[in-house]
């Protein structure tokens, strides 16, 4: 099913991010996050690109393999970085022949050692370029893009990034997912920004709850720019333990997702690390057993 079909069944959709991984153990490990995250009948889940698209086999494998073993809808991102137009449209043929037809289009991240890069490819030098490629040439494709609701760290123009924002949905995208974020205002305002803009495709919300102090500290390094507040930074620091930071984690998590649903969020997408416990226990706190009683 395209994503695009279930916004229009659906007041509010639930997803999923995992990533590739890089040993046959996690392989199997993450086939049993999956299964236990099933469960909760989300509406879509996603698959990532490593930096530069460096698991892009592995990425298009378990895309492929969600799609053939389970009932779930699978997005497979795609990035500009280390990718030529006849590359590209080799993944998308591929892609399409095995009926996977929903795409997160990305600028992405450059490889270990490259440094930062102002841009994408030679042919993709722009996340919006990659967007108006795939509808070219795959226009029964559905496409979602990223957005940055404390700021793009290489754009600090901010009226210049809901610019470039637009020119995304100028080029077909049909839905808008965030970076994470931890205080929801900073949420509803790029999402009043993007309606000024004159952006009306959904806005699905990325939350990614924090299970420890290193995890905190690569989540900053993850999303650049992540802004903690104050009163979580507290909470972390008066926890004695990992155990109790996850805790603090969770409860703060669940918090920020019943606040965006009661402020009728289009869509939340937890980034899960290929870890299901936190998620289940959000959905646990929030006294549901699937998403659908979250609608």
């Amino acid at each position: 099913m395209l994503v695009r079909d279930i916004f229009k069944e659906k007041r509010a959709t639930f997803s999923f991010e995992f990533f590739p991984p890089k040993t046959s153990g996690g392989w199997e490990k993450l086939f049993l996050t999956i299964a236990d995250l099933t469960r909760l009948k989300p509406s879509w889940v996603s698959v990532t690109y490593g930096a530069g698209g460096s698991t892009r086999e592995n990425t298009h494998n378990l895309v492929v393999r969600i799609k053939k073993e389970t009932d779930l809808t699978v997005v497979s991102h795609l990035t500009c970085v280390e990718t030529g137009r006849e590359e590209t449209l080799a993944n998308l043929k591929r892609y399409d022949s095995e009926g996977i037809h929903n795409i997160l289009a990305l600028r992405g991240d450059p490889p270990l050692g490259m440094g930062s890069l102002q841009g994408g490819s030679r042919d993709f030098p722009h996340a919006a370029d990659l967007v108006g490629f795939i509808k070219d040439k795959f226009p029964h494709m559905c496409v979602g893009v990223a957005g940055f609701p404390e700021g793009h760290p290489q754009t600090p123009n901010r009226l210049l990034e809901i610019d470039y924002l637009k020119q995304k949905v100028d080029a077909g995208a049909d839905y808008i997912i965030t970076q994470l974020f931890f205080d929801n205002r900073d949420f509803y305002d790029f999402r009043d920004r993007c309606e000024l803009a004159g952006i009306h495709v959904p806005i699905i919300a990325g939350i990614m709850p924090i299970i420890s102090r290193g995890g905190m500290l690569r989540m900053s390094e993850l999303a650049a720019g992540a802004r903690f507040p104050a009163a979580l930074i507290r909470a972390v620091q008066r926890a004695g333990s990992d155990e109790s930071v996850e805790r603090v984690g969770v409860h703060w998590a669940t918090e920020q997702v019943r606040d965006l649903i009661e402020n009728h969020v289009r869509g939340i997408h937890f980034y899960t690390l290929n870890n299901a416990k936190a998620t289940l226990k959000i959905y646990e706190t929030l006294g549901v057993d699937d998403s659908s009683q979250l609608e």
